[in-house]
């Protein structure tokens, strides 16, 4: 087992603040955060793209420097927050096949993307899940091409059943699951059956440990907090 840091831990302090949550009193930075997992001794990060300040090839070739210089293994996130919006966003599907050559030059080899949020979880699912199917396979072409892989996480939208005939309908070894256990809890599906199901095509994880918020409301992100 390989242990990680997800750029999320420090959501706050690059500007992603929730209502519910109080604004931090500093910022930080990509090679703050990357530096911090090196004095951690983790094995490896999540880098968020909506965290990197530019995409320039020099300022890539730099961060993949210093991943390289501390042996960090890396996965690069995109999608945050309601990634391709259940296969609505084409805009939003142009940028993700965009963001494989950001992955290839910090040299990632999985990248985390997603398909859609909480905002769609209780639309109808099979049309989401065609349409996304169809945009994954497309999306693979250019991931296999770089040598990447497209790790699609459940993200508050569908359970481990939806998510395991989603993976075997793109049909690709260049597509699989970033498991997250709390958002199967958050959709009341039991994570450890949905590893069961899953665990063959997972790359890439996000694991918590939750609570009810017995001040939120069920329909609340954080009331598994």
């Amino acid at each position: 087992m390989k242990i990680g840091i997800d750029h999320y831990c420090y959501h706050r302090f690059f500007g992603d603040v929730p209502k519910e949550q109080p604004k931090p009193g500093k910022s930080l930075t990509m090679e703050w955060y990357i530096k911090r997992a090196y004095e951690l001794k983790v094995d490896g990060i999540s880098l968020e793209s909506w965290c990197f300040p530019r995409f320039d090839a020099g300022y890539l070739s730099e961060i993949k420097g210093m991943l390289d210089e501390y042996k960090l293994d890396r996965v690069y996130a995109w999608g945050h927050p309601d990634g391709l919006e259940g296969g609505r966003n084409e805009k939003a599907f142009a940028e993700m096949v965009a963001h494989i050559e950001h992955a290839k030059a910090i040299g990632a080899d999985v990248m985390r993307v997603v398909g859609a949020s909480l905002e769609f979880r209780y639309e109808p699912h099979a049309p989401m899940l065609e349409k996304l199917t169809r945009w994954f396979q497309e999306a693979v072409k250019t991931a296999q091409a770089s040598g990447v892989k497209l790790a699609d996480e459940n993200h508050i939208d569908f359970n481990s059943d939806e998510m395991l005939a989603l993976v075997k309908a793109v049909d690709s070894p260049y597509f699989g699951i970033n498991f997250d256990t709390g958002n199967f809890m958050r959709v009341l599906d039991d994570p450890i059956k949905g590893m069961q199901k899953l665990a063959k095509y997972t790359l890439s994880t996000h694991v918590k440990d939750l609570k009810p918020n017995r001040q939120a409301s069920v329909d609340d992100w954080f009331f598994f907090s």
